[in-house]
């Protein structure tokens, strides 16, 4: 024995008033239909062009910005830099390289690391280490 077709969903007269003197409508007709109640291009289909753009803008907000040279903060005076110091390198640390080597890395002050010296280890953002080997030339330079 055959079930008969269900009813397609069309509207429906209303039934009997709400308690309330409003009508009751079927579920039928609130549904709207796929044409109605969205606007042109957004009819509930699945296009991948909403998800893609998503995608590229997030990816677009993760790149790292060029850094402008005009826009970097200039350096902090008295904050070393040790990359100025490596005019030195292969120098004996007399008072003038050692001054000198204090004024092209910015720092404040300068300690001369010798072989077999003992060093502290406390760091200090202005402060200029010129490492001398056991021939008495500088062979390394960072701050700290």
């Amino acid at each position: 024995m055959r079930t008969p077709p269900p009813e397609p969903l069309t509207p429906r007269t209303p039934r009997r008033p709400h308690a309330a003197g409003v009508l009751q409508r079927s579920y039928a007709m609130s549904v709207p239909s796929r044409d109605e109640g969205h606007p042109p291009g957004l009819d509930g289909s699945r296009s991948p062009v909403l998800p893609v753009a998503v995608l590229l803008l997030s990816m677009g907000a993760c790149a790292a910005l060029p850094i402008d040279e005009a826009t970097a903060p200039p350096p902090q005076a008295g904050a070393c830099h040790a990359d100025g110091a490596r005019s030195v390198m292969g120098l004996s640390p007399t008072r003038d390289v050692v001054e000198l080597a204090r004024v092209d890395s910015r720092s404040r002050t300068v300690r001369v690391i010798r072989p077999g010296d003992a060093v502290t280890q406390d760091y200090s953002g202005d402060r200029l280490n010129l490492e001398v080997n056991d021939r008495g030339a500088i062979t390394g330079a960072y701050c700290g």
